[in-house]
């Protein structure tokens, strides 16, 4: 008999693992404060980036850096404050981003990134959200020939060592693919293998559904208060205490504090991100990165939400939407946004690792215990791939790639 597991987190990632257990015969029960899909992965870009291949590197370009410690731009903002304690992982963040060893890294990253879509694709034809997924890419689109002449380069080697598709287009191509778009844009990059969906926590919602309809269980609680109980697990829940013979953590950005109390000191750090909707007059056809501005305009079920880049903080920090009001008034440069839906910016955090690679495996001093946490800017996109891996190492199956370089114990 396979044993019972506790699941920790119902975001993307959480509820892929508890999923793709399910489907392997465990009777798993899936806890988390909210309903799935609320948290975290309500708040992303909505893109399933097939061509996320590299991951994001600590800036090492002193004007950029520079730009940062200003205050210049959206797409990083910091709290003075919360720096002390980001020194440590921020500093080996610093290091792993060397050109040598953040190749390194690519090459795993790149690897788990290469199952991204069809595994999604296996859950979505389970759950039924055909409907919330389109499939024709999204655009990176550019302020300056310089920005656009650079980033088509390392596209076309991008394309060439990992099999992506993409295309370039000028200005006039664009306005005619993006009649909202205003001339203030030169061209776009239209990366053609990712997929885009319009209600990101929607489909969490329906991949939990998929879960409850083959026998697993969603509980609200606190799963926090996950402690040893005998040769198992134990959580507090709505319904009272529920024990399990193994369990997982894949609290997102809430990770790092239940590790630190079952004595796991690894290298975490979160990156605040904000998001609001907008009544545009023109819903852009797809998703529209911009690049030298760092934001996203997608289009939603609510709107256009525009999606901020990374504001470091503590994760009970007050909002501080100084991004938001940064993108919102770069966004309008390129496309005309109507008034805000929401009377206040959604707020959400990224959990992140100072070796930019998420933590998939075994704890390595506590038995039945499993991690499959710090995603970073990927839990949405990597969720199903990530889940699978974990399922398959929990039920001692042939793993779907090598799990070695995101095993929890390369952190000691």
């Amino acid at each position: 008999m396979k044993p019972d597991v506790l699941v920790l987190g119902a975001g993307m990632v959480g509820t892929c693992t508890a999923l793709h257990l399910a489907l392997r015969g465990h009777a798993v029960t899936l806890v988390d404060r909210r309903e799935p899909g609320r948290e975290t992965s309500y708040g992303n870009a909505g893109i399933i980036q097939r061509e996320a291949v590299v991951p994001y590197a600590f800036p090492r370009h002193w004007g950029k850096l520079l730009g940062v410690a200003l205050g210049r731009g959206a797409d990083v903002h910091y709290h003075l404050g919360a720096l002390p304690g980001l020194a440590g992982p921020l500093a080996r963040y610093w290091r792993n981003s060397a050109p040598a060893r953040h190749a390194q890294l690519s090459q795993a990253y790149a690897a788990l990134i290469a199952h991204s879509l069809y595994t999604h694709d296996e859950l979505i034809e389970l759950a039924g959200a055909h409907r919330l997924v389109r499939r024709e890419g999204y655009r990176w689109i550019f302020r300056t020939p310089a920005a656009m002449d650079a980033a088509v380069v390392e596209a076309q080697q991008l394309a060439a060592r990992h099999g992506l598709r993409h295309a370039v287009m000028d200005r006039a191509t664009l306005r005619r693919e993006e009649p909202g778009v205003t001339e203030r844009a030169v061209g776009a990059l239209h990366w053609l293998d990712p997929w885009t969906v319009n209600d990101p926590g929607a489909l969490v919602g329906l991949y939990a559904q998929a879960l409850q309809a083959r026998g697993g269980r969603v509980l609200i609680g606190d799963a926090t208060s996950l402690a040893p109980a005998g040769r198992g697990w134990r959580v507090h829940t709505a319904e009272g205490e529920v024990q399990a013979a193994q369990a997982v953590v894949a609290l997102g950005p809430w990770s790092a504090g239940l590790l630190q109390g079952l004595g796991y000191r690894y290298p975490l750090f979160i990156k605040r991100g904000y998001h609001r909707h907008y009544a545009a007059p023109v819903l852009p056809r797809l998703s529209l990165y911009d690049v030298e501005a760092g934001l996203v305009m997608g289009p939603m079920q609510r709107g256009v939400r525009v999606t901020t880049g990374a504001e470091f903080a503590r994760l009970d920090a007050a909002p501080t939407p100084v991004q938001m009001h940064k993108a919102e008034a770069l966004a309008r440069e390129l496309l005309p946004l109507g008034t805000p839906v929401e009377e206040t910016p959604w707020m959400g955090a990224r959990p992140c690792t100072a070796d930019m690679l998420p933590v998939i495996g075994a704890a390595p001093r506590h038995r039945g215990l499993w991690f499959n946490l710090g995603h970073a800017h990927q839990g949405f996109t990597l969720g199903p791939a990530s889940g699978r891996l974990l399922a398959e190492l929990i039920g001692g199956e042939a793993p779907l790639l090598d799990p070695a370089p995101y095993a929890p114990a390369r952190f000691g």
